[in-house]
């Protein structure tokens, strides 16, 4: 159904950036773009370790309540046998790792992967602070109901620990030593255990970024359809105007989020005329709202069937409006392998021919759209400079590849992407935690 450039139905109109924060944004960004730009005060100086404090009784870090946003997240209900979720729980078999194991059937051994990599980093620091000692679990995933209704046990996010010589006068230490392999809530919660949990891999997801699963496709400006995994910074893909609700090219900057290796699970949106769109809960989709309003960015896990998200008729030529078309469900998915956020300069991108945002965490795409601007502007920058230096030195001149290309070109093969979370990306979404209402973050 043709409606107009954006459609009719959808939400209430979009929400702008709260101007202080805005503001505050900006600033704090271009300090920290100033101090990650040189090697500051007492460069070349050989650091000093850190000396480590042992928490006292009752401490907890961070100082805020373990179902928090800053710390891990509010509970997301209990995972029984029986439950979906169930095959998210690994089993840890670390032999560096004492399992009280009281129950006899290994459940103190399950956990979610987060949750078992934090607990692995703390085995060896362990060993590493008291030779001849181990890490020792008393606690783990709860399918007896022993622990508080809201308890993190029961998802498989919470541990209790001792030491293996169960030496009460090392705890301190050891909740100190929790902190610092990473766990998101660290309790002297008794003078038996430490109590350690994580936020739950959703929450994991939005401070990642949001992404889509390496089957997605996409579509270049010569006209192929790629899979997003072949998707190379510089390359021009299919993307949506904003601000005018039309289709154009846009040039891919870098990547937001990009690790081949990694297991996610992703949700999938489908439309009345079958197209499917996988991605991250956190990830933000374009949502059309009432007349000619822009699209609203949505929270994947906030997308219900009766929205309308904006597709492209592939036999429609570039720059044409694109259809609002209603979502027939929003379903979970099995763990798909490879995670993939490319950053384009229009902040949008069609994947399998369904718009969405390049950004996730943040309920709004102006503010997201603008809070990366100065990320833009720098790759810009860059790119121009190199372009401009190929032109007079004479060398690339012939290059079809674009700017940005051939500045990615500079330190190696456009192939070369980087892996992992962009540094400025996990900047943002830290700084978000501290300025932006606790409504407009993603919360799992």
């Amino acid at each position: 159904m043709r409606a107009g450039p954006w459609g009719r139905g959808g939400r209430q109109g979009p929400r702008p950036p709260p101007p202080l924060a805005a503001l505050a944004l900006l600033l704090l960004v271009l300090a920290a773009s100033a101090d990650a730009c040189g090697p500051g005060r007492g460069a070349g100086k050989r650091p000093r370790p850190r000396k480590l404090t042992p928490l006292v009784f009752k401490q907890h870090v961070p100082n805020v309540s373990e179902h928090t946003l800053g710390a891990s997240g509010l509970a997301e209900g209990k995972i029984a046998r029986s439950d979906s979720r169930f095959r998210d729980l690994e089993p840890n078999y670390n032999a560096d790792i004492v399992f009280k194991d009281e129950e006899g059937t290994g459940e103190d051994r399950l956990m979610t992967q987060r949750c078992q990599e934090k607990l692995n980093t703390l085995a060896i620091s362990v060993m590493n602070q008291w030779p001849g000692v181990r890490l020792r679990v008393t606690e783990g995933w709860d399918e007896e109901g022993h622990h508080a209704a809201d308890s993190l046990h029961y998802e498989g996010r919470a541990v209790d620990v001792t030491t293996s010589d169960r030496d009460r006068s090392k705890y301190g230490m050891l909740a100190r030593l929790a902190v610092e392999a990473g766990f998101d809530w660290v309790y002297y919660e008794s003078r038996a255990h430490i109590h350690c949990s994580v936020k739950s891999e959703s929450s994991q997801a939005a401070k990642s970024g949001g992404c889509f699963p390496a089957s997605s496709t996409v579509q270049l400006s010569s006209g192929a359809r790629i899979p997003i995994s072949e998707l190379r910074v510089g390359d021009r893909v299919l993307a949506l105007d904003a601000a005018t609700g039309r289709s154009l090219y846009s040039e891919v900057l870098l990547w937001l989020d990009r690790d081949p290796e990694r297991h996610r699970a992703f949700l999938s949106v489908r439309t009345h005329s079958g197209r499917t769109l996988a991605l991250t809960p956190s990830h933000l989709v374009l949502v059309a709202q009432d007349g000619a309003a822009p699209p609203r960015g949505v929270f994947a896990s906030r997308v219900r069937p009766g929205d309308r998200v904006l597709v492209r008729d592939p036999q429609s030529p570039l720059g044409a409006p694109l259809i609002a078309e209603r979502v027939l469900s929003v379903e979970g998915s099995s763990l798909q392998q490879g995670i993939y956020a490319p950053l384009t300069a229009a902040g949008t991108i069609l994947v399998d021919g369904v718009a969405a945002s390049c950004y996730a965490a943040v309920d709004s795409q102006s503010l997201a759209h603008w809070s990366f601007a100065p990320l833009r502007w720098a790759v810009n920058a860059r790119a121009a400079a190199v372009h401009l230096w190929s032109l007079v030195s004479g060398a690339g001149v012939a290059s079809e590849a674009t700017p940005v290309a051939r500045a990615a070109n500079t330190t190696g093969p456009v192939s070369a992407n980087n892996t992992g979370v962009h540094w400025y990306a996990r900047f943002l979404y830290g700084l978000a935690l501290r300025i932006l209402p606790e409504s407009w973050m993603y919360h799992g």
